[in-house]
């Protein structure tokens, strides 16, 4: 395979191919494909960065999953307890911590993913197991303003309610729902980044 001058001209590439004849041609082919023109590719990141990258990535995904967890303990809570109090608490103290931190932390993973994706050879959606990720940190994300917000709203209204001593009424067993969903989808984002299943998207190269 040999460039044109005309085209190493305008480019500026060294045909390396004659330059230095000791090279691999794996190399040469690979040198030749990613500077030709349509091929440009973002640039990768660097191992200290990347693995920084990483460990943000891993500490909001960690973060996220103990959110979830202490969301479980206070609804399991509230549920079991027969203490006008500790209801009024549990209520009020889900929507201080179970919202913005959660969705904080949920743009957080997704931000550090996407970094991570197109700055490796995998890309956001050049393989599957990438773009199945990628489509559950957006839905896990987008669901906290869009429908857990609200609920949890309406259970913080509720606890003022019980604190100021009214007698209210209402069931809040389909707010378990939440903490039960998350972990199970970000046990499944883990499987997926240690066992990358399902090979590439056909068509993306």
């Amino acid at each position: 395979m040999h460039l044109s001058k005309d085209w190493r001209a305008r480019t500026g590439c060294i045909d390396v191919a004659h330059t230095t004849p000791s090279i691999d041609r794996l190399e040469y082919r690979f040198l030749m494909v990613s500077t030709a023109p349509g091929n440009t590719r973002l640039p990768r990141l660097g191992g200290r960065t990347r693995k920084g990258v990483l460990v943000v990535h891993i500490a909001s995904a960690g973060t996220w999953l103990g959110i979830d967890v202490a969301m479980a303990v206070v609804i399991v809570t509230a549920l079991s307890s027969h203490d006008t109090g500790t209801r009024a608490l549990c209520y009020q103290a889900l929507q201080l911590f179970a919202v913005w931190p959660l969705f904080t932390t949920g743009i957080v993973c997704l931000t550090s993913g996407v970094l991570l994706g197109l700055g490796s050879k995998y890309g956001l959606l050049r393989y599957w197991w990438v773009a199945t990720k990628l489509v559950l940190n957006l839905l896990l994300t987008g669901l906290v303003p869009v429908a857990l917000r609200p609920g949890l709203a309406g259970l913080s209204e509720l606890g003022r309610q019980l604190a100021a001593g009214h007698a209210v009424t209402a069931s809040i067993g389909n707010m378990i729902y939440p903490p039960i969903v998350s972990p199970a989808a970000l046990l499944i984002a883990l499987v997926l980044a240690v066992f990358k299943p399902w090979g590439r998207i056909r068509g993306r190269a």
